[in-house]
């Protein structure tokens, strides 16, 4: 389905689309006519993705058919081996994560499951984690540090799930936990935010040496419709309210929250699944060379300090 922005495209390529079945069928020469209509369609697509607001990357970030953490994993790793439960009270399946190989090393992978409709959207609770989610995270961190495999997380939430029987069992203690037992992972730790990056849900598995972020995903510590509800008592004043946050992914590399914007393919990632996985496995390859010259002590070092100096303040005098 079509983004609103999105719909002048849509409606060129649907038109591009029939000319060239009519020219099939009917044994007219509509090369000319199509060639004009294909550099109009190119020229529509630079305009528009070169001038997206703020709220428009929100819309891209929550697309439907862009790739999620699981077709990530099974594009760019091989030999995955799904490890399931957190020993304690259940299986969460917001959470998906276990062994892998990139490009023949050995990793851990965890990420952050949306479903691709909505019966698995209620399935995986929209990517919404429990506490048995971050239980069954901290399982597989600590099975990298024991083994010594490096850490790749996929960052994909709206944020945990705020739910009162979440509460009852510890929702924001588990949060607390995840970040403490990241910041000591004396293993190479890689985050990237593949799509929606929402508050502690997903800071919980996103302390990393290095934090990545693909072109058109998002990261807060709210949603934009939340944030618009509290300061404005309107969600619908979510588009107003993610302009104020500074939530994409340009905005946060100049604020050096993020080490990298991995580029998406021309439309997003979801136009070009296999491109936007390509880029990404790319960039893990590269960051995960770097890491492997460092030892233990200056793994964690490196973690500590990327997040000390986080946040950017100017002092006035009176």
């Amino acid at each position: 389905m079509a983004l609103e922005f999105e719909k002048p495209i849509t409606d060129l390529e649907t038109r591009i689309a029939e000319l060239k079945t009519y020219g099939v069928t009917s044994a007219v020469d509509m090369t000319e006519e199509i060639a004009l209509l294909e550099k109009r369609l190119e020229r529509l697509r630079l305009e528009t993705f070169s001038t997206l607001t703020r709220w428009q990357r929100v819309q891209l970030a929550r697309a439907a058919g862009r790739p999620t953490a699981l077709d990530y994993i099974a594009n760019i790793f091989t030999d995955y081996q799904e490890l399931h439960g957190d020993r304690a009270y259940g299986e969460d399946a917001a959470i998906v994560g276990g062994l892998a190989r990139l490009e023949g090393r050995a990793v851990i992978v965890i990420g952050q499951q949306k479903g691709r409709d909505t019966k698995e959207n209620i399935a995986r609770n929209f990517g919404m984690a429990h506490p048995e989610g971050f239980r069954k995270a901290m399982r597989l961190m600590d099975m990298a540090d024991k083994f010594g495999l490096p850490l790749i997380t996929l960052v994909d939430t709206p944020g945990a799930y705020p739910g009162i029987a979440a509460e009852e069992r510890g929702q924001a203690w588990l949060i607390a936990q995840s970040i403490q037992k990241m910041t000591r992972l004396r293993v190479p730790v890689i985050c990237t935010v593949i799509g929606e990056g929402g508050s502690g849900g997903a800071l919980a598995v996103a302390v990393g040496n290095r934090v990545l972020i693909l072109e058109n995903a998002v990261y807060s510590t709210i949603s934009p419709e939340s944030c618009a509800a509290i300061i404005w008592r309107d969600a619908k004043e979510a588009e107003k309210a993610a302009e104020a946050m500074k939530l994409t992914a340009r905005d946060l590399e100049k604020f050096n929250i993020v080490d990298q914007v991995i580029t998406e393919p021309k439309g997003g990632a979801h136009n070009d699944p296999e491109a936007a996985m390509q880029n990404l496995k790319t960039a893990l390859l590269e960051h995960l060379a770097q890491l492997e010259g460092l030892d233990e002590s200056a793994l964690i070092r490196d973690r500590a300090a990327r997040f000390r100096k986080l946040g950017v303040f100017e002092e006035i005098s009176a």
